[in-house]
Parts: structure tokens; C-alpha cells; sequence
């Protein structure tokens, strides 16, 4: 048997502390300096600065970790967060459905997002911990990990996934119309409002609610992938982190075109497929770091380079 990566953690309580410090300032910041402007809809300029920034920082914590915990946790780390972006795209899709059915103003989409994230950073927290707990304690669910990634990409092959992109055919969302007595107009960005002294929720609450529950089935895959990358928890975790923070910003600068990505389910497919069949094997032969990282890097970049350059012809 080849050795695989390591199941400890690199990431000490100083580490962890720092890192949770980080978060919590960047969040801070976001909701405070940003918030008066969190009415109006962003603009693309302001989302190309601001997706900039997150990627920047993303891009001086990778230096760090290489400095500080060396060269194999920094392409980990690389690799991970690569991952995440990747598959965080295919969220923004997602997005775009629910706030067009549910005709969601732009000026308001910003809010939803924010607190999306926020639920986001502690649910990834939550699975993430439970993943480390069954790789340390059950080795054999890297096969599990790998088959679910395997049989993802089998069904975004095969289109499987569209089906889903209904948000009439969320479990969380009917569950949600069926108990929290609602209005059916916007209040502005509130979520909640009162009538005749009565609080009832507000379509926006509702959105919330599906963009919360899209990320819980989006873990189910993203947590698992990035399980075949390191299964170094701080390096899972931050990476993970990393690429949430900057997806409402993302959101808003490529949400205008992210349709015209034809060929990026494809590359989504193709990497889950690689890194799934990378678990399988993982007892057998461990794919060297710098060959995932290329790999994941190629596929992402080839099929985004090939939706601009070679779109399909207009039926």
C-alpha cells in the first residue's frame, strides 16, 4: 500500500483561534462597513473588487500556511480551495433559479446572501467535523466518499440534476409553507413582518430557507471531494471557508453569464469523477498533490476557456 495523506490535523489552537479571528472581523466588516449599502444592488464593478479582495486574502492565507506548515499542506490548501470555487460555481446556478422564480428584486439578493453564508460557515463547520470523525474512525468511508462523488458525476453527466434546480420540489421549502404562516408580498429586505399584530414571514424568509437548504445538498458533495484532496481537517476547513466568503460577491459578478458556461457541469462532472476515483484507489496508489492540483486546475480552465471560445451553435 502507497501512504495517504495523514488523518491528523496541522492546524494547532493558536492556528484555529487566528483563523476563527479572521473570519469573524472579515464577517464584521461585511456587515458593518457594507451594510448601508446592502439595499441596492451591487454593481458589477463592485463585485469584480470585491471578488478580487476575497480571493486575495484567500491567496495570503495559502502563503501562510505554506511558510507555516509547509509546501504539502499550502498545495493541499490550493487544491482545496480550487475545488470549493469550482464547485461553488455550480451553486451560482442554483441562485439564479431561485431568485427568479421567486422574483426576488436585485437590491435584495445581497441580504439573502449574507445570511446564507453565515448559516453556511457554521453548517460546513458541523459536516465537516462529522466527516473527520468517520475517516478517523472508520477508514473504509473514503470508499463511501468516493462512491458518492463517482455517481455525482455520473448524474451531472447524464443532466440528472435539473430536476432539482425546482424550488417547488424542495422538501425544506413545501415543509416551510406548510407551518411558518407567511404574506406573499415583499416588505422591503425584512424577513419577517408584522400584521394586525401577528409575525408572519415574508417571501424573502422563504428564499433564505432554499438557499440554506441548496448548500446542505452542495456539502453533501463538496465535503466529500475535498476529503479526496486532504484529510487534514484545518486545512478542509479553512479552504471550505475560503471559497463561501466569496460567493455572494461571485454571485453578483457572474450571475449575468454564468448560463453561458455550457461546458462547465462537464469539467464539475469530469473533476468529481476524478477525485472520486482518486478516494477508490487511495489504499493502493496516492495521487502525488501537484497531479491533483493540475488536474482540477486543467479541467476547470479548459472548460470555461472552451464555453467562451467554442460555444455551441444556436439551435
Amino acid at each position: 500500500m502507497s501512504p495517504h495523506p495523514s488523518m491528523s490535523t496541522s492546524g494547532n489552537p493558536t492556528l484555529w483561534v487566528v483563523f476563527a479571528a479572521l473570519v469573524l472581523a472579515m464577517l464584521a466588516v461585511d456587515l458593518g462597513v457594507f451594510r448601508s449599502r446592502s439595499s441596492r444592488e451591487m454593481s458589477l464593478r463592485e463585485a469584480l473588487v470585491r471578488s478580487a479582495g476575497w480571493i486575495a486574502l484567500a491567496a495570503l492565507f495559502n502563503a501562510g500556511v505554506y511558510v507555516s506548515l509547509g509546501t504539502d499542506r499550502g498545495l493541499e490548501f490550493t487544491a482545496g480551495y480550487l475545488l470549493e470555487e469550482a464547485l461553488s460555481v455550480d451553486n451560482l446556478f442554483v441562485f439564479v433559479v431561485i431568485f427568479s422564480a421567486f422574483k426576488v428584486p436585485p437590491a435584495h439578493q445581497h441580504r439573502v446572501l449574507f445570511w446564507g453564508i453565515i448559516g453556511a460557515v457554521v453548517l460546513r463547520g458541523i459536516f465537516i467535523g462529522v466527516g473527520t470523525a468517520l475517516v478517523q474512525r472508520f477508514t473504509w468511508i473514503m470508499y463511501v466518499f468516493g462512491a458518492i462523488l463517482v455517481w455525482t458525476a455520473w448524474k451531472l453527466f447524464r443532466g440528472g440534476d435539473d430536476e432539482e434546480l425546482d424550488p417547488a420540489q424542495n422538501p425544506a421549502f413545501r415543509l416551510f409553507q406548510r407551518l411558518i404562516p407567511s404574506v406573499k408580498e415583499f416588505h422591503g429586505d425584512r424577513f419577517v413582518v408584522k400584521v394586525d399584530g401577528r409575525t408572519l414571514a415574508t417571501p424573502l424568509l422563504a428564499v433564505l430557507v432554499l438557499v440554506e437548504t441548496s448548500d446542505v445538498l452542495f456539502a453533501l458533495d463538496s465535503i466529500p471531494a475535498v476529503f479526496g484532496v486532504t484529510q487534514d481537517p484545518f486545512i478542509v476547513y479553512t479552504s471550505n471557508i475560503f471559497a463561501i466568503l466569496g460567493l455572494r460577491s461571485l454571485y453578483f459578478l457572474l450571475s449575468g453569464v454564468v448560463d453561458k458556461f455550457v461546458y462547465l457541469k462537464t469539467g464539475l462532472a469530469l473533476i468529481l469523477a476524478f477525485v472520486g476515483a482518486k478516494m477508490l484507489i487511495h489504499d493502493f496508489y496516492h495521487v502525488p498533490i501537484p497531479i491533483s492540483l493540475g488536474v482540477i486546475g486543467a479541467l476547470l480552465g479548459g472548460t470555461i476557456a472552451l464555453s467562451i471560445l467554442r460555444p455551441p451553435k444556436p439551435e
